[in-house]
């Protein structure tokens, strides 16, 4: 089976547990780099980026932005519509759904080795972050 076909394959639960590590870095490179050092703040100004609340609310304004090509988009329902086995904690079912499939994106996008676009996307979801757009994180 090619690089490719892997990819492919995989169910969205999968691709959420890689796309989940791949943001994660991204978020937490940004805050390193914002100077942040001490465990505990970091942790806690890492869950602004990275909650199921916050995915969920980042795949609503990419959605209203329209950012996302139609393969994206399938990516992302594939995750969202993943059947998972764990429980959402501190959100609801709908919320946790969504962001599985925030992070099945991230997934593919690395996966298929598009880090140009992992990489647009990521600093796309920090600015917004960093602008105050997610009016459900307030």
């Amino acid at each position: 089976m090619t690089e490719e076909q892997d990819y492919q394959q995989l169910n969205g639960i999968a691709l959420a547990y890689m796309g989940d590590a791949a943001y994660e870095v991204f978020v937490r490179r940004h805050l390193i780099e914002q100077g942040l050092t001490k465990p505990t703040k970091l942790h806690h100004k890492a869950t602004m980026y990275v909650s199921a609340k916050a995915q969920a609310a980042l795949i609503d304004l990419m959605n209203t932005d329209a950012i996302l090509s139609e393969e994206e988009q399938n990516y992302f329902r594939r995750g969202r519509n993943a059947k998972s086995y764990t429980h959402a904690k501190n959100t609801s079912v709908m919320t946790y759904r969504i962001s599985t499939g925030f992070e099945a994106l991230f997934g593919y996008l690395t996966l298929s080795n598009q880090t140009n676009r992992l990489a647009e996307l990521a600093q796309w979801c920090i600015e917004q972050v960093e602008a105050g757009r997610l009016a459900n994180e307030k």
